[in-house]
């Protein structure tokens, strides 16, 4: 399964209540769970940490486009992360 699919796939199901309630806020998602909508993107990420550790989890602006990057970058970043 690909990286974050079911993030991504929770977030899509969500995306319309997501939008009219949390629009510019950051969701925390991890599989498909929605953890909350926190105010920056720190603030999302100081919460993942807290639950989840290094991950994985989805952490997205509520309303913005999804970001593409090359596998290369992403295979890179990760290896960073770990």
């Amino acid at each position: 399964m690909e990286r974050l699919e079911r993030e991504n796939a929770t977030y899509e199901r969500l995306r319309n209540t997501l939008e009219a309630e949390h629009r510019s806020e950051w969701a925390l998602i991890r599989g498909e769970t929605y953890v909350g909508a926190f105010p920056t993107f720190e603030d999302a990420l100081r919460e993942a940490g807290r639950r989840f550790g290094r991950g994985p989890f989805l952490i997205r602006e509520i309303g913005a486009p999804p970001l593409r990057f090359p596998g290369s970058v992403l295979n890179n970043t990760m290896h960073v992360l770990r």
